[in-house]
C-alpha cells in the first residue's frame, strides 16, 4: 500500500507565474550571452594595453564608437604566454564567433586613437585597428515593443475593471461584461435566515409564505386552474425589513435564489443592462423553480419618458423594456417568481406595476407596539440582559421606530453597558440608547452661560407644563437641559399611536409645541431663536391641516396633496393667488391662536411653571414622577387602545426633540 501511495504523488498545481518566471530567465540568459559575460574575457586598462602593444601581443583592436569600448584580440603567440593564461582558456559555453580576450573602456575617442597610432608607429607594429557600432537586439526589440505592450496592458486593465474585475478563465472577464451579476444563494451554505428570524410583519409574511408554498407544491394550485403569480413587490419605509423578508424566502424556499441590486444592471456600455437581464432570466429558467430578488428596483424601474431633457438613448429605459419583456414573456409553468423591494413605489413605471408582472404589492409598514415587542425579542437573543427587563416598556418607549432602528437600540444599549463595565444590559442602558439615537450624543463640555441655561430651563418647562394640562397632547416622559446633538435642551414624549387624528388633537399638540416660546414670553417678556424646530414643526402641521387634510373651514373640504408625486415636478401651484393668500392667512391664524392659548395656560399655572423650571435647573433631568409631585395627577387619561397601530400623522410618528440650539 505504501508503494501505491508513493507512486502517485500529488502533482503541483499549474500557476501562470511559472510562465512569467521562465520568460524572465530566458531574457536574462540571452542578455548575458549577448554581452559575452560567460566567456573568458577580462577587463584591462590603457596602460596595460600600451604594454601589450609594445610586446607585439595584439593582433586587432575593435573600437566600438557608440559605447566608448575597445575589444582587444591577441595573437596566437601571445595566447601561449603565461601573462595571458587567464584569457587563453576556452569558454565553457559555445559561441557564435571569435570573442575578444580583453575589453577596455576609454574616455575621449580621439585621444585613445592617437595613443594607439603612436604606439604602432614607435614599435613598428602591424596591429589592425577597426571601428564599429554595436547594438543589443533584445534591448532594441523591447524598446520598440514597449508602446504596444503598454497600450495592450492598459486595454486589458480597463476591460477587467469595466467587466467587474477579477481574473479567471481565458481572457479574464473581458467577454463576460453582458453576463448577469446576480449572486446565486445555496440554501445549504449561504443563508441561514428563516421566517422565525422575521418578527412582526404578519400580513407580509403570510403572502410571502404563500409564494414559497407555490414553488414547493405548484401542482396544488395549478391543478385547480390557478396560475402562479409572476412577481411580488415589497414596498415600505426604509428599515422595515424588506430585504430581511427576501433573505428569509431564500432560506425557506429550498430553491435557487438569485439576488442582485437594481444598480447592477447599469453599465457604461450601451445594451449591457438589457443583456444582463436576458442572461439573468435565462439562468433562472434553466434552474427553475427559482426566485429572482431585485433590491432597490427603482434604480431601473422609474417611469419612462420623465426628465429626459437630452433626447438621447436612455440605457436605463432599454434595461426596463427588457425587464418588462422577460417578466411577461415566460410561461406560467416555468416556476420563476420575481421579488423586488423599493422605498419609492410612486416613481415606478405603470407597465411594471400592472397585473401579469408584479401581481402582488406587499406593503411592509412600520411596526406597531405589539410587533416592536416581537422585534425586541429577536434582537435581544444574543444580548445578556437583566432578568427584570420589561419588553412591553421598551416597546412603548420606541414609537415610530423601524426594525432597523430597534436593532440599533439593542446594539447601542449593549455598547453603553460594556462602556460602564456592567455584566448585563438593564433598563437604564436601553433608555440611554434611545436618548442617544433620538437626541444625539450628550455634550457635557458645551459652554453655556447661566442666563442661557435659565432660558433653556424655562423653555423646556413650558413644553412640559402645557402638554400636561392639555387633554390630547402627548404625555411627557422626560425633560432635560443637557445639550445633546444640535439641541441645547429636549423633551421626550410618549405619543399615542392613532389610526386617525382629529383637529382638536392636532391643535393640542401644536399648542404644546409652542409652549416653549410662550414660557419665554410669560417669564422674561422676551423671545429667542431657540424655538426654531418648534416653529418648523407647527408650521408643517398647520399647513397639513389646511392644504392636505381639509380641516379648515375657510378653505373647505379640499386637498392639494398629490399622492402620485407628479406635483413635485411642476412649476405651478394647483391653486390661484387668492387661494394662496387665504392659505397663508389661515395657517398664520391657526398658529397664533394656539400660541395665545399656550400663554393663557402658562399664565394660569405660572407658579408651577417656575417651580418646575427651578427643579430642572437643579437636577438638569426630570421625569414624569417629578411632574406629578408638582402638578398632581393628570386631570384626564388618554384613550386606551387594545392593539395600537402605527400612526398616520407626522405629529405622532416619533418622540421628537422640541428645542434646538440658539442660532
Amino acid at each position: 500500500m505504501a508503494k501505491e501511495n508513493n507512486s502517485n504523488p500529488k502533482k503541483p498545481k499549474f500557476s501562470s507565474w511559472w510562465i512569467y518566471g521562465l520568460i524572465i530567465v530566458l531574457i536574462l540568459g540571452f542578455q548575458l550571452l549577448n554581452s559575452g559575460n560567460f566567456a573568458s574575457t577580462k577587463t584591462t586598462t590603457t596602460s596595460e594595453l600600451q604594454e601589450f602593444l609594445r610586446n607585439g601581443d595584439i593582433s586587432k583592436i575593435l573600437i566600438i564608437t557608440n559605447t566608448n569600448q575597445a575589444k582587444v584580440f591577441l595573437t596566437e603567440e601571445a595566447l601561449g604566454k603565461d601573462v595571458h593564461k587567464d584569457v587563453s582558456e576556452k569558454s565553457l559555453l559555445p559561441t557564435t564567433g571569435n570573442l575578444p580576450q580583453y575589453i577596455l573602456d576609454f574616455g575621449d575617442l580621439q585621444n585613445f586613437e592617437k595613443q594607439i597610432t603612436d604606439s604602432k608607429k614607435d614599435n613598428n607594429l602591424d596591429t589592425v585597428v577597426e571601428f564599429d557600432k554595436e547594438s543589443n537586439l533584445l534591448t532594441d526589440f523591447l524598446i520598440g515593443m514597449l508602446p504596444f505592450i503598454l497600450i495592450f496592458g492598459i486595454w486589458i486593465y480597463l476591460m477587467r475593471r469595466m467587466s467587474g474585475g477579477g481574473g479567471g478563465g481565458a481572457g479574464g472577464q473581458i467577454f463576460n461584461i453582458g453576463k448577469s451579476k446576480a449572486k446565486l444563494f445555496d440554501e445549504k451554505t449561504d443563508t441561514r435566515t428563516s421566517f422565525k428570524d422575521v418578527a412582526g410583519l404578519e400580513g407580509a409574511k403570510e403572502e410571502i409564505e404563500e409564494i414559497v408554498e407555490f414553488l414547493k407544491h405548484p401542482d396544488k394550485y395549478t391543478s385547480l386552474g390557478g396560475k402562479i403569480p409572476k412577481g411580488a413587490l415589497l414596498v415600505g419605509p426604509p428599515g422595515t425589513g424588506k430585504t430581511l423578508l427576501a433573505k428569509a424566502v431564500a432560506g425557506e424556499a429550498k430553491v435557487p435564489f438569485f439576488s442582485l441590486s437594481g444598480s447592477d444592471f447599469v453599465e457604461m456600455f450601451v445594451g449591457v443592462g438589457a443583456s444582463r437581464v436576458r442572461d439573468l432570466f435565462k439562468q433562472a429558467k434553466d434552474k427553475s423553480p427559482a426566485i429572482i430578488f431585485i433590491d432597490e428596483i427603482d434604480a431601473i424601474g422609474r417611469a419612462r419618458g420623465k426628465n429626459n431633457f437630452t433626447g438621447s438613448n436612455d440605457e436605463r429605459e432599454n434595461t426596463l423594456n427588457q425587464l418588462l419583456t422577460e417578466m411577461d414573456g415566460f410561461g406560467t409553468n416555468t416556476n420563476v417568481i420575481v421579488l423586488a423591494a423599493t422605498n419609492r413605489a410612486d416613481v415606478l413605471d405603470k407597465a411594471l406595476m400592472r397585473a401579469g408582472r408584479f401581481d402582488r404589492q406587499i406593503y411592509v409598514d412600520l411596526p406597531d407596539i405589539r410587533e416592536r415587542k416581537e422585534i425586541f425579542e429577536v434582537h435581544l437573543r444574543p444580548i445578556k440582559t437583566a432578568e427584570t427587563l420589561d419588553l412591553d416598556f421598551l416597546a412603548r418607549q420606541t414609537p415610530g421606530f423601524s426594525g432597523a432602528d430597534i436593532a440599533n437600540v439593542c446594539n447601542e444599549a449593549a455598547l453603553i453597558a460594556a462602556r460602564k463595565e456592567k455584566k448585563s444590559v438593564n433598563k437604564q442602558d436601553f433608555l440611554d440608547a434611545v436618548d442617544r439615537i433620538v437626541g444625539g450624543l450628550e455634550k457635557k463640555n458645551k459652554i453655556i452661560t447661566p442666563g442661557e441655561k435659565k432660558t433653556i430651563a424655562y423653555h423646556e418647562a413650558g413644553h412640559a407644563t402645557v402638554s400636561w394640562m392639555l387633554e390630547h397632547a402627548a404625555p411627557l416622559v422626560k425633560v432635560t437641559i443637557v445639550p445633546r446633538g444640535q439641541s441645547l435642551g429636549a423633551a421626550w414624549y410618549l405619543p399615542e399611536e392613532r389610526l386617525i387624528v382629529r383637529p382638536e388633537q392636532m391643535k393640542d399638540e401644536m399648542c404644546a409645541t409652542l409652549g416653549g416660546r410662550a414660557a419665554e414670553k410669560v417669564i422674561f417678556n422676551k423671545i429667542s431663536t431657540g424655538a426654531l424646530s418648534d416653529l418648523e414643526k407647527v408650521t408643517k402641521q398647520a399647513r397639513a391641516m389646511v392644504t392636505v387634510y381639509g380641516l379648515n373651514d375657510e378653505i373647505g373640504n379640499l386637498t392639494y396633496y398629490d399622492s402620485s408625486g407628479q406635483s413635485d415636478y411642476g412649476f405651478s401651484k394647483p391653486y390661484s393667488e387668492d387661494t394662496a393668500q387665504k392659505i397663508d392667512t389661515e395657517i398664520s391664524k391657526l398658529i397664533e391662536e394656539q400660541y395665545k392659548r399656550a400663554i393663557e395656560v402658562l399664565d394660569t399655572h405660572k407658579d408651577k411653571l417656575v417651580t418646575l423650571a427651578e427643579r430642572l435647573l437643579e437636577k438638569e433631568v426630570i421625569f414624569k414622577e417629578d411632574l406629578e409631585k408638582i402638578f398632581g395627577k393628570r386631570p384626564f387619561e388618554p384613550e386606551t387602545v387594545e392593539e395600537p397601530a402605527a400612526p398616520v400623522s407626522e405629529a405622532t410618528d416619533t418622540a421628537e426633540e422640541v428645542s434646538e440650539e440658539n442660532k
